[in-house]
């Protein structure tokens, strides 16, 4: 069932949502070489629990151990924090956040450089980052749920970049994961049409390689079937009758452009 939420509904899911995106702001200076995933992971329930009433949505998830998901280079999604796991110059770790407020959730994920990284890998966050931008523009009011994939698809022409299918976006609300799905390839007018109400997770994922993805022996983390690295940039976006409202963007958004192990223009 696809729920359509109230204005006050929107307002409360994201403020759980501006939480995601000051911690992301905080984690794009605590992300550096030599960092453990499980220090990153303590970081982040603290920094949820520091505001009254937010835990961590995904602790416990379907038996998820961490309270966040931290996944590194070809790793895509569903990483598991480790103690032992520090993040070495060059490489790339996207963290996926849960936020439950007030019964309501948000989810997010940022795709962070460990210090400088090559050329290729500064493409494949660049174009990762603007097909979400993509995406997110076109979920207005008289779309499709594959207008959506179908913007990730033309973002990312002529990119060379594999466009990670078997992983969808979907609704939020009362739970992490609710309807409709939302694929990351689409066609214009397909799928459940955008009605004003709706709050999307929408997460496009890509590889330097292979579109194809496996899942590792501790049934958790998925990762690229050619070892290929990988980018996943997320945010969850209410449609309104005014267009898309992001609601985990505050804080991040304005680091983006400070993020030392990308160029800017």
């Amino acid at each position: 069932m696809i729920h359509l939420r109230s204005d006050a509904e929107i307002a409360s899911i994201g403020r759980g949502g501006s939480i995601i995106g000051s911690l992301f702001a905080l984690l794009a200076e605590r992300v550096v070489p030599g960092v453990s995933t499980g220090e990153l992971d303590r970081i982040s329930e603290d920094f949820i629990r520091s505001h009254e009433g937010a835990i961590p949505a995904f602790q416990g998830l379907y038996g998820f151990p961490g309270a966040v998901c931290i996944s590194v280079n070809e790793e895509i999604v569903h990483g598991i924090p480790k103690p032992d796991r520090r993040l070495s110059e060059g490489d790339i770790v996207s963290v996926d956040v849960g936020v439950k407020l007030d019964g309501w959730c948000s989810d997010s994920a940022w795709t962070f450089p460990v210090g400088r990284v090559d050329a290729a890998v500064e493409a494949l966050l660049r174009h990762t980052e603007a097909a979400l931008d993509a995406a997110v523009a076109a979920a207005v009011v008289g779309h499709h749920v594959g207008d959506i994939g179908a913007a990730v698809v033309q973002s990312v022409k002529g990119t060379g970049l594999g466009i990670v299918r078997d992983l969808v976006g979907h609704g939020v609300g009362r739970d992490v994961h609710e309807e409709p799905q939302v694929p990351n390839v689409g066609r214009p007018g397909y799928g459940p049409p955008l009605r004003a109400g709706m709050v999307l997770a929408i997460e496009p994922m890509l590889s330097l390689g292979t579109d194809r993805i496996r899942t590792l022996d501790d049934r958790w983390t998925v990762v690229t079937a050619d070892g290929s690295r990988s980018a996943h940039f997320e945010h969850t976006v209410a449609v309104t009758e005014t267009g898309p409202r992001i609601l985990t963007g505050a804080g991040i958004q304005a680091q983006a452009g400070a993020n030392t192990g990308l160029s800017t223009p």
